[in-house]
This record gives C-alpha cells, structure tokens and sequence, in this order.
C-alpha cells in the first residue's frame, strides 16, 4: 500500500516570511526589475535552480524549470508539457526561500492541480501581498493557473498581446474554477474581465478537445478588448460593447470563422 501523503497545513494558518527571507525577495525582486534583455543575472539563476530542486524533490514524476517573476497580478503561473512529462513555472519572488510546506504545495497544485494545495498557495500569497509592486491596486487573491489539459492560457495571450495590442495589454489571466458534474445549462458565459484586479477569466469548458484554439483565442481576444474600451453610460445603462469594441473585436483574424463555429457547437459548449 502507498504511502500516505504528509499533510500539507491547515490553510486557515497563515505561512509568513520571515525579515532575512524577506529581504532576500525583495533584493532578487529589484534585480528582476532593473536587468535588461534576456540575460538572467546570476543571483537570479542560482534562485531558480534552487527553487527548482526543492519543488523537484516533491514531484513523484516530471521535470520543472523555474523563473522567478515580479509579476503584479501572476503569483504563479503553470505550463504543462505532458508528452515530455515536464513543467514550466513562472513564480513571483516571494517564493524564492519559501519553507517545504510551500514547495510542498507548489508540488502538488503544479502535477495535480490539487485543491487544498491551492488554498496553502493562496493564503500564502495574501500573507506576504506586501512583497508585490504596485500595491495600490487590489491583488486578486486566487492562484492563476494558464495551462489547461488541452489549452495554454498564458501562450494564446501572450501571441495575442504581441500581434493586437503590441504588448500594451497588462493583465493576469486563468481559467475558472471546475464545476461538479456536467451538466446542461441554459447559458453560459465563457470569459470575465474584472477591471479592479486587471484579471481575465475563461470558463473551464472550452479547456476540451473539440474545441479549437482559434475560438478560445477569439474570446481571450474579446476580454483583452475590454482593458482598451471603457465602459460608457449611455441613455443611464452601462455600454459594455460599443461600436468601436464591436469594431475592434472583427479585427480578429478568425472573427467569422470562430461566430461560425460557436453556433454550431453551443449545444455541447452548454453541457459541461
């Protein structure tokens, strides 16, 4: 019989940093800020290696690879490569000397997307918030995650961000929360954008199969619009979609292609 798993903490405690892991995060972080191009400076690269090892030791299977971030809005971001058993993680500095509690739940939520290991992640995250830049904003609180089982979140916006937008567009983007069990609903809404944490939602049922990459990219492309477009008051109803959005949103190569599709695959799209 295997092992039964540690238990990781209970998630109503709070994990802080202490003042020397602190001040490291906050130096690597700065670091992060001020270097330029490409090259990865060396404290920097001995940070991920590190980080790397102790979330590896971990992992029952796969490879990880670390950069660290000083992403305002992305704590965590996870890109699965299942055919070559490995994982590209992008983690904000905070983590860098983070106890094996954390490293522990880092292991989980990046194979198995594992609940409580998310709600240790996100209390972590709201305990050391004040290691994140620009904290005039309100943070989102949840863990974002990008890589679905079929679909990359963070690849499709990035592409996006580069060819519309030229790299202007700042926000954080995951998908939903799992549902229980599918079902056949009369509506629903397949992405959000909230304004305050700059946070893009898609619903977790286009991460299937069947459904092609140039209909999500169009409806990630549709809530990158909503960060362009401000929403007006018209006649004292708020305008989500004005004609310059509606206008904006056909300039999306695949436009017709992906309205053509989703009428023809709604049904399906419901049952989730």
């Amino acid at each position: 019989m295997p092992a039964t798993p540690a238990p990781l903490a209970d998630p109503c405690s709070p994990v802080d940093i202490d003042s020397d892991t602190a001040s490291h995060a906050a130096a690597l972080a700065e670091a992060l800020r001020k270097r330029k191009g490409s090259d990865v400076p060396r404290e920097i690269a001995d940070a991920q290696d590190s980080l790397e090892r102790r979330i590896r030791a971990h992992l029952a299977r796969g490879r990880v690879t670390v950069t660290l971030t000083d992403n305002r809005y992305t704590m965590i971001s996870v890109r699965r490569v299942a055919k070559e058993r490995r994982y590209e993680v992008r983690l904000h500095a905070m983590f860098v000397d983070a106890d094996p509690v954390i490293t522990r739940a880092l292991a989980r939520y990046i194979a198995d997307n594992d609940p409580i290991a998310s709600r240790v992640l996100g209390d972590f995250i709201d305990q050391n918030a004040g290691h994140v830049r620009g904290r005039a904003r309100r943070q989102p609180t949840q863990v974002i995650f990008t890589a679905g089982e079929h679909h990359d979140l963070r690849e499709i916006y990035d592409e996006l961000n580069a060819r519309y937008f030229a790299n202007k567009i700042d926000a954080a983007i995951t998908w939903g929360q799992r549902t229980g069990r599918p079902r056949r609903r009369n509506s629903i809404k397949m992405g959000s954008y909230s304004v305050e944490d700059r946070l893009i939602r898609i619903h977790r049922s286009l991460d299937r199969a069947f459904v092609p990459r140039f209909f999500l990219a169009w409806i990630v492309f549709h809530e990158m619009l909503h960060q362009v477009h401000d929403i007006r008051v018209k006649n004292g109803r708020r305008e989500f979609h004005s004609k310059e959005f509606l206008a904006d949103e056909a300039m999306y190569e695949h436009y017709d292609q992906a309205k053509s599709w989703e009428r023809r695959h709604l049904d399906a799209l419901l049952t989730y």
